[in-house]
């Protein structure tokens, strides 16, 4: 059998290397079209907007019930949701995704809101058990847990006092009351400040100033509580339902307020509103359903405040431009109910939970400035 004999070389003696086919650039991803046989050959490019790994990006597995809140930490680096299986899992927010802790068996009953300290590393929890829980994040430890009320507590929020340098954490409850309470490592075991609302809180939020409360409950007005004076000292008005949670625009100007009646309300809560009734934007479009889930919006933040998004029984998340009141999208993926939404802290992304138990991340077109 003889043997091929080897090609010859060039005549001029070099040898000629081909240079290889461009890669797409990695802002972008290509997508060919094989439906029509005519395009076949065709690839269109979609223009990325973030770092994710993907423009959609799945986080599922940790949890075996349904998600009731999820939020980005202050960096955007990491995110940490929190479910009626009693868990609290962390993930991280960019490639591999990875779920590198699962708090199993948190609290005693489902743990119903949460979030990220905004001057160390502990995360504040609170659950059906009527506790306030304090976890180291870089441990998973828990450094406090304080029995808070005497019933469901179902909001908590954060701020750092004006002045003090001290960080101070809010819940809401179904007791009838909203209670103060120092964060950081050196939380005490009473309340700072008590407040009597006379009926159930669903919501509660602070203000810009660190001293004022922003507290929804069932009688469907938003009080407004003066920490240096502990009384109320206005309410905002509008809703027709109970008010489902409240979120603070990063300029701390408006306040976010979906409700149970499937009206999503934007209050200005300057100190010299031109409207008399105080609303800027009366939204529509996400759904409350008939399960009376407390669902969570938010404020984009890589904008200043451009659009808001509201999760929804229908499966969807609602995003509104607030200048002009626009859906801009409505975002499809989840199986469930969508009960929380969070904005990426510097891009834009967003982060939404569900009642089948996942978490998507999802980037979506940056705002344009005007």
């Amino acid at each position: 059998m003889s043997k091929r004999s080897l090609s010859p070389p060039p005549s001029g003696g070099a040898l000629i290397k081909k240079a290889r086919a461009t890669p797409p650039p990695s802002t972008q991803i290509a997508i060919s079209n094989s439906s029509d046989d005519r395009n076949k050959g065709l690839i269109r490019t979609v223009q990325r907007t973030s770092n994710l790994e993907a423009p959609i990006v799945s986080l599922a597995g940790a949890h075996s019930a349904e998600i009731l809140s999820c939020r980005f930490d202050p960096t955007g680096q990491n995110i940490a949701a929190c479910s009626a299986d009693r868990g609290i899992s962390l993930w991280r927010t960019y490639a591999p995704n990875t779920n590198y802790a699962l708090l199993s068996s948190h609290a005693k009953a489902p743990i119903l809101d949460l979030q990220w300290s905004l001057s160390t590393q502990l995360l504040y929890s609170v659950s059906a058990d009527h506790t306030l829980t304090m976890t180291d994040v870089t441990t998973g430890e828990k450094i406090r847990r304080i029995r808070a009320h005497r019933e469901i507590i179902n909001a908590v929020d954060r701020t750092m006092s004006a002045g003090a340098g001290v960080e101070l954490v809010a819940t809401g409850s179904d007791d009838g009351t909203v209670k103060i309470w120092e964060g950081g490592d050196d939380a005490k075991k009473h309340p700072v400040a008590n407040f009597e609302i006379g009926c159930p809180v669903t919501a509660v939020a602070w203000g810009a100033d660190g001293n004022t409360v922003y507290i929804g409950a069932i009688d469907n007005e938003i009080h407004v509580y003066d920490l240096r004076k502990q009384e109320e000292v206005y309410s905002l008005l509008g809703h027709t339902d109970t008010p489902t949670s409240l979120a603070l625009s990063p300029d701390g100007n408006y306040l976010l307020s979906p409700s149970l009646s499937s009206q999503t309300l934007i209050h200005d809560i300057r100190p010299f509103s031109p409207s008399p009734t105080r609303i800027h934007r009366t939204l529509h479009g996400a759904p409350a359903g008939f399960e009376n889930t407390l669902l969570r919006g938010a404020w984009s933040k890589d904008d200043g405040g451009r659009r808001v998004a509201v999760g929804g029984a229908d499966r969807m998340v609602c995003i509104w431009e607030v200048e002009t009141s626009k859906t801009l999208y409505k975002l499809p993926g989840h199986k469930g109910t969508v009960t929380a939404v969070d904005f990426h802290p510097k891009e834009p992304i967003i982060l939404t939970g569900s009642k089948d138990g996942t978490m998507l991340l999802g980037e979506i077109e940056p705002s344009v400035a005007v």
